[in-house]
């Protein structure tokens, strides 16, 4: 069985997870995992919820006894192995790479209308 000391340090080992890979930060776990949003696959933020709710009802004593260690256990793993393994260097590079392509499409999109335009009134 979990204990509240053991969850709340996993709870601030994920929270500094999510703040050095992904940027987000938040009050408490669950924040940090909402505002992480549509960068965590579905299933890891099914599981993220699942852990923040462990967290959460982990506060009450009698509400704790409840809980399944297995489960929660499950959860973080799952939820820190996705964070571990985001390579933040390269989601930069992808970044640039990907704003660096759309301003290269919208440039030659701009150049081609302009030259039909051209075209069409008879200016080449």
């Amino acid at each position: 069985m979990l204990d509240q000391k053991d969850l709340d340090n996993k709870a601030q080992e994920l929270q500094r997870g999510l703040q050095d890979k992904l940027g987000v930060q938040g009050p408490d776990v669950s924040h940090a995992l909402a505002r992480a949003g549509r960068r965590l696959p579905a299933r890891v933020q099914r599981q993220g919820k699942v852990f923040a709710q462990a967290v959460f009802m982990s506060r009450n004593p009698k509400v704790a006894r409840q809980l399944d260690g297995a489960t929660t256990q499950a959860a973080y793993a799952e939820v820190m192995t996705h964070i571990e393994g985001i390579d933040v260097v390269e989601r930069r590079k992808d970044r640039l790479l990907h704003l660096a392509a759309s301003v290269a499409f919208n440039l030659l999109f701009v150049a081609i209308a302009f030259i039909t335009f051209l075209w069409w009134r008879g200016y080449i």
